[in-house]
């Protein structure tokens, strides 16, 4: 939905989506729970293993890398900075969450 809504927002002279939403909004109520529900059910379920939750976990930060690199490979509008740390840490961090959640998975199966 996020993507769909910025191609659209990208088609148009005036720069709006189909939702009536600018672009921080936008990132923030789409993108926010991207990045934050993973880490959440990481926690909640930290001492229970879940090898499926931990793949998920890492689905969901390859995902948010995939992103980053697609908006680091569009030109970028005039004013618009990019912060590459930004585009790429929450996604390296729930990977690494994933990995911890797998690997902790493992071990308490032995």
């Amino acid at each position: 939905m996020y993507g769909a809504d910025v191609a659209v927002a990208m088609g148009n002279a005036d720069h709006n989506g189909f939702l009536p939403l600018n672009d921080m909004q936008r990132g923030m109520g789409l993108g926010g729970p991207a990045i934050i529900l993973p880490i959440i059910a990481f926690f909640i379920s930290f001492r229970k293993p879940s090898m499926s939750l931990g793949g998920m976990i890492i689905a969901s930060g390859s995902l948010i890398l995939a992103g980053g690199l697609s908006m680091i490979m569009t030109p970028t509008p005039e004013g618009v900075e990019r912060n590459p740390l930004m585009l790429f840490a929450p996604g390296i961090f729930q990977i690494a969450l994933g990995s911890i959640k797998i690997t902790k998975s493992k071990s308490s199966a032995k």
